[in-house]
């Protein structure tokens, strides 16, 4: 099969359309050039029906799972169709999204000590608390919690949402590894090893002071344990050092569950080709994030003028990681500092203006990528939904439909759609699955 990568670019038309799409299709338009229409008197062609249709229909009968989307801990509510967020039920079921994996997600301190890692458990045991309640108390009649493959597929069929739980921050394990085991119980399926910054597990891809020189030996254990008990590694935010140590010592495949491509976008947090073809002959998959800053970055001109305007101010010499334990002076003086670069940044912006902000095509860009360097059988969608992710045209779980249509706009078969929808992330688990068995 023959994907189209080159695709043409949304005129505001086509926008509004993929915004609409589960609503009018009235406002589809094609190929055509629309910028210059008024939305009110574009009419679809033939062709335009049948392609709405076509991907309307593959949609319903797919398997749809997102990998990331974050929740707060107390009173987390996703009943209510809240406007400030962007996964919630209603949201997913006028979507057609059927599953979500929530993040437990504790941010990384800068101490690694026993306090801080009693801070993380407590946080962490609020938002597994949240998560339950949601599925056992306040809506067991609208979704449910699945902790295997095969209960993603049995709670999809009853209409249900399937709810599944991943941990973003292996921090929260401290270095008692029994911890591992209990979060297990507690339903968690994937844990992403770090987040922004380095901890006790591994060293970050953002704001890292290379504290273990990749993967420390108590994360090799970790990752051992999660192979042994079934729980997919995520290596997500973690840095290209700790990607190799992990892709050396796993015994299963692993997950990126909310990553993009830096072939496309040069972003520390995304996967170098070099390193999907190692999660390809690992049997892993990526799950393309939907977050506008790792899908479309600076040009290389803008990007080494910022560099360099931030060196010559001496703003570099922050260390953004232990800012919680930054002096006054200290934050004083990044205040100012902060204050001077933003205005030296008009100087760049005049000269290298900003990008335009990313779109649902820069999203499917990086899918097309993905496929293109590792195949169609290693590459899913992982939002990270109320964490920062979120573009025009796949802005939140109502708007999942958009992307099928953008798939099926360019080429893709609904086999393939299918693979990209969940169907990679469920052979993946599995496997995860057989090997833990064959572990025990």
């Amino acid at each position: 099969m023959k994907f189209k990568i080159a695709c043409a670019a949304f005129s505001v038309a086509w926008l509004l359309a993929l915004a609409a799409f589960s609503l009018s299709p009235k406002l589809l338009g094609g190929e055509r050039k629309m910028s210059e229409v008024p939305v009110s008197q574009a009419t679809p062609s033939a062709a335009d029906e049948a392609l709405l249709k076509k991907a309307k229909a593959i949609h319903a009968r797919a398997l749809t799972i997102d990998t990331h989307v974050d929740i707060p801990g107390a009173n987390y509510d996703p009943g209510v169709d809240n406007p400030r967020t962007k996964c919630n039920l209603p949201k997913m079921e006028k979507g057609g999204l059927k599953g979500v994996f929530l993040a437990v997600y504790v941010g990384q301190s800068p101490q690694l000590n026993e306090q801080s890692y009693a801070a993380a458990y407590k946080s962490a045991m609020q938002k597994f608390d949240a998560a339950h309640n949601v599925a056992e108390k306040l809506y067991p009649e609208r979704c449910a919690l699945a902790t295997s493959p095969a209960d993603v597929e049995r709670i999809a069929k009853t209409g249900k949402r399937v709810l599944m739980i991943g941990i973003e921050n292996g921090f929260v394990i401290g270095t008692d590894l029994s911890l591992v085991k209990k979060y297990y119980d507690l339903g968690a399926r994937y844990i992403t090893l770090s987040h922004q910054g380095d901890n006790q597990i591994c060293d970050s891809a953002n704001n890292s002071q290379h504290l273990n020189n990749g993967l420390s030996p108590f994360g090799q254990q970790v990752v051992a344990e999660m192979n042994r008990l079934g729980i997919m590694v995520d290596v997500s935010h973690i840095a290209e050092k700790s990607f190799w140590d992990v892709i050396k010592v796993t015994k299963a495949p692993i997950i990126a569950s909310h990553s993009g491509c830096r072939a496309v976008c040069d972003n520390p947090r995304n996967l170098t080709d070099e390193q999907l073809r190692a999660l390809k002959k690992n049997g892993g998959v990526i799950q393309i994030v939907a977050l506008g800053s790792y899908l479309k970055g600076d040009s290389p001109e803008r990007a080494q003028a910022i560099e360099k305007l931030r060196a010559e101010i001496g703003f570099n010499r922050f260390d953004m990681a232990g800012r919680r334990n930054w002096t006054q002076e200290q934050q004083a003086e990044y205040t100012k500092l902060n204050q001077t670069l933003q205005a030296r940044m008009k100087e760049v912006d005049a000269k290298y203006p900003p990008p335009k902000p990313a779109t649902i095509t820069d999203f499917v860009d990086h899918i097309d990528h993905a496929v293109k360097v590792i195949g169609i059988d290693h590459v899913g969608i992982g939002t990270d939904f109320d964490g920062g992710g979120g573009v025009p045209g796949f802005n939140d779980d109502s708007d999942a439909p958009n992307v099928t249509l953008e798939l099926v706009r360019r080429g893709y078969s609904e086999k393939y759609i299918d693979k990209i929808w969940g169907g990679n992330l469920l052979r993946v688990w599995r496997e995860v699955e057989k090997k833990a068995t064959a572990n025990k």
